[in-house]
């Protein structure tokens, strides 16, 4: 399957993808703040330093995708499935991270302390 690619630095802000199919495509330093993307696949998609800042990704698939130096700061990524996913330097300050599947991933260079928990 070839990937899909949107354009460079492709300015997607306040978008709703929810639920949509975005396996493998290259949305490499997108602008997705805020948007919407409750339970949208993203297997094995290349957002590597994508703002994602604000965004909701509420049971989201992001299993193998590529998301080094991504900006997820206040992202809600409540049960995302980030497993074998490359965080390598993502921001996730004031991320929310509840029933979040690491299993795999690279978290080098990752701050979890400053990750928002919900009780």
């Amino acid at each position: 399957m070839k990937t899909s690619v949107f354009k460079p630095y492709a300015n997607l802000p306040n978008t709703s993808f929810r639920g949509a199919y975005l396996k493998n495509v290259n949305l490499r330093r997108a602008n997705l703040e805020n948007a919407y993307l409750i339970d949208a696949n993203f297997e094995e998609s290349d957002l590597s330093g994508a703002n994602l800042r604000g965004a909701c990704l509420i049971g989201a698939n992001l299993r193998k995708a590529y998301l080094a130096h991504a900006d997820l700061r206040g992202t809600d990524l409540t049960e995302a499935d980030l497993s074998e996913a490359d965080l390598f330097h993502a921001k996730l300050n004031d991320a929310v991270l509840v029933d979040v599947d690491l299993t795999g991933a690279d978290l080098t260079g990752v701050d979890l302390k400053v990750v928002k928990r919900r009780y």
